[in-house]
């Protein structure tokens, strides 16, 4: 992607982003996504904080980098210690299919992710228009959170599946770990006939904190598109 693409992609997630950052009223305690996308909306919502456009508006994070983040750009934090239910979540995606299912976790966060997708009144998810495809797995592999101590086992189970299976690992090597300590397996099963199938077997495997497969939880995605911004909500499929 050359540099004229990279800035025509980042208008368009900071149009989607202030779309998503537009249905933030005060008062309302908001879930907060991670990954390039959803930085655009935090921004959006921070500046809106600033200006005094948005009042009493806190946050629970899906990543310790999203609430450092968040806090840098004025936006109170809280936890579920507080707070168990969340008024609205503006999150990104990894992939989208066209029923709103969704393949997340590429940024790591999948768990806490998930947490917050089940704790909200509605999901506002922000994604450009690449990452919208026919069936979940098409371009992305399913990241799939395991603790330490299982993840050959689960591996091995993976491939019994047929799913092509990387440990995910950081730059120098060293294998990468989530907020809460545990390896992502990403699985490439290729396009996926039988999401709820799939999930199920996947969540009967001892050693699988969670997998990256969001079935139902989106409300609303909203799609940067070279084209404009498209908006789509799961009652009119």
């Amino acid at each position: 992607m050359d540099s004229e693409q990279i800035k025509l992609q980042d208008r368009l997630k900071k149009e989607a982003g202030q779309t998503a950052a537009d249905l933030v009223e005060s008062g309302m305690v908001v879930g907060l996504g991670t990954g390039t996308t959803t930085r655009f909306a935090l921004e959006e919502i921070g500046n809106r904080i600033k200006s005094g456009k948005l009042k009493d508006i806190i946050g629970i994070s899906s990543s310790i980098q999203t609430e450092r983040r968040a806090r840098e750009l004025g936006i109170d934090i809280t936890t579920f210690d507080d707070h168990q239910e969340i008024d609205l979540t503006i999150d990104g995606a990894d992939e989208v299919d066209p029923n709103l299912n969704l393949i997340k976790g590429g940024g790591g966060a999948l768990l806490r992710e998930k947490v917050l997708a089940q704790s909200s009144r509605r999901n506002i998810m922000i994604v450009d228009e690449s990452k919208v495809s026919p069936k979940l797995g098409t371009h992305w592999p399913v990241p799939i959170e395991v603790i330490p101590f299982a993840w050959k086992p689960v591996e091995k189970y993976l491939n019994s599946l047929g799913a092509k299976v990387a440990l995910r690992k950081n730059e120098d090597g060293i294998p990468y770990t989530t907020d809460q300590n545990n390896f992502i397996l990403d699985s490439n099963f290729g396009p996926i006939a039988e999401l709820n199938e799939l999930a199920l077997k996947l969540g009967q495997k001892a050693g699988i904190v969670e997998y990256g497969l969001f079935i139902g939880t989106a409300s609303e995605v909203i799609v940067a598109a070279t084209n404009g911004i498209r908006y789509l909500k799961r009652e009119n499929l």
